[in-house]
């Protein structure tokens, strides 16, 4: 069954790539993984772009999984040197849009959701999540789902990895800050310079350490990215205005490092949003025991995946290079999604027999 599953799984993929999905234009892509998953006999849920599916024997006195990937891409870049929708396989490569980011992961989790399908007496539900607008961070996606799938325990996410475990992930915050001052003229001595007073503040950003540092990704840091003040040369600015990208780590959560900024520094600070959370799991977790078990090596992820919407502990791994994703001429490797789908099964039947 796996290795039917497994030549399944490429053949949808090359439907996927072929099918363009760019955020908020994911109706074909949910069509396609919709039928896969008829055709073996899930009963499945859409709303939106969005499709998921439980189990057939599920139980809701036994705990939760979530198996979630996004099938949305990012718009192909200038670079190209292939057409983008054309899903050829060349020494091993599967070539196309959205191959590697998410399409690999994203098939691999379908496949393995199948093979736990009809499978009775698991300890654990099984929930497939194939979401949309990951790539914009957007709210019709895994975050409109959410509610709907009742409790979850944790989550496997799947996103390029080399099948290696992502125990942790950054979250990310935009600051929006205004030093205040009053105006004058240039000439006289008078006014109050908000530059001068953003000074003070911009070097807080720059030189501050949280106490507490996580040990996947060390210190958080902040960087001051824009700054825009006065109208013409000759009138002290009354205001200045700067943004600060923060990436918190899992020490913390977003609110808490609001609430310090907050209290150091004079400026107004208002974050855009909070929503994209740090996100973690212990090492001692069983699913992530279950990878080490299988040679599967730890670290802190860098980049920020619908991961950050969830409220239970999660772990990112799927097949591909996260090195690839968005990059020209994009590839995932067959051999990977091979992997990929044995190594899900893998983990998962350590758990859930």
């Amino acid at each position: 069954m796996k290795k039917e599953l497994t030549i399944e799984a490429i053949q949808l993929l090359k439907r996927l790539i072929a099918t363009p999905s760019f955020s908020k234009e994911e109706g074909n892509t949910a069509e396609l993984i919709a039928q896969f998953l008829i055709k073996h006999g899930v009963a499945i849920h859409r709303d939106l772009h969005n499709v998921w599916a439980f189990n057939k024997y599920y139980d809701s006195n036994k705990p939760t999984i979530l198996l979630n990937s996004h099938h949305d891409t990012v718009r192909p870049n200038k670079d190209y040197t292939r057409d983008p929708f054309q899903a050829e396989i060349i020494d091993g490569k599967l070539y196309g849009l959205g191959s590697n980011d998410a399409g690999g992961c994203l098939v691999s989790l379908l496949a393995t959701f199948v093979y736990f399908y009809e499978q009775k007496e698991l300890r654990y539900n099984i929930c497939l999540a194939a979401t949309a607008e990951e790539e914009i961070s957007g709210t019709e996606g895994l975050e409109s789902v959410i509610p709907k799938l009742g409790t979850l325990d944790f989550a496997i996410v799947g996103e390029p990895t080399q099948m290696h475990l992502a125990v942790a992930e950054r979250g990310l915050m935009v600051l929006d800050c205004v030093a205040k001052g009053r105006s004058g003229h240039a000439a006289r001595n008078e006014g109050e310079n908000a530059i001068l007073n953003a000074i003070e503040d911009i070097a807080w950003f720059s030189t501050y350490q949280f106490p507490k540092v996580s040990e996947e990704f060390g210190p958080i840091k902040m960087s001051v990215t824009m700054i825009q003040a006065g109208t013409q040369h000759n009138v002290v600015p009354a205001s200045c205005d700067f943004v600060v990208d923060v990436r918190v780590t899992d020490a913390y959560t977003n609110e808490e490092v609001l609430e310090i900024v907050k209290q150091q520094v004079s400026c107004e600070v208002n974050a855009r949003s909070t929503r994209l959370k740090p996100s973690s799991i212990a090492k001692d977790h069983p699913v992530v025991q279950a990878g080490i078990q299988l040679g599967r090596a730890t670290y802190g992820s860098p980049t920020t995946s619908d991961q950050a919407l969830l409220d239970i502990p999660s772990l990112k791994c799927g097949p591909g290079d996260s090195a690839r994703s968005h990059t020209a001429d994009e590839f995932v490797y067959v051999s990977e999604i091979e992997e990929g789908i044995s190594l899900y099964i893998e983990m998962l039947n350590q758990i859930v027999k």
